[in-house]
């Protein structure tokens, strides 16, 4: 289990009581990749959990697309990015994950935390590209 993951596991364990969202608990494990504190990082990311606090975009991606920003990477592989998540899951919105993921049973907490530590596995993947 590379690092990234590993926090981003600890964090969404909500360590001593404090909620990270899926944005923050996407940023903070890629702290040293984007040249940002924890605390930055944190705060960046405090209203982008819940689909930008009403069902919107999702935060996982949406914090992911930043992380790609922030590293230099280009266009073409953040529209893959949002293309692949789109393809494995049919909407990049939060409200209709969390929809489609209730109609199978399974827990908001349980969706979002895979989202996260999938994407975490995947940003760490991209991060080690070189073009």
């Amino acid at each position: 289990m590379n690092h990234h993951l590993e926090e981003a596991k600890l964090l969404r364990q909500e360590p001593g009581g404090r909620h990270y969202n899926c944005a923050q608990s996407l940023l903070v494990p890629f702290v040293a990749e984007i040249g940002m504190e924890k605390e930055e990082a944190d705060a960046l990311g405090a209203f982008f959990g819940a689909g930008m606090m009403h069902g919107s975009a999702c935060g996982t991606l949406t914090a992911a697309l930043m992380i790609l920003g922030k590293a230099g990477k280009d266009k073409e592989t953040a529209k893959k990015l949002v293309d692949d998540f789109l393809a494995a899951h049919g909407t990049t919105d939060c409200r209709c994950l969390l929809a489609a993921a209730e109609e199978k049973g399974i827990a908001r907490k349980e969706n979002c935390d895979g989202l996260v530590f999938d994407m975490c596995q995947k940003l760490a993947a991209l991060l080690t590209e070189t073009k």
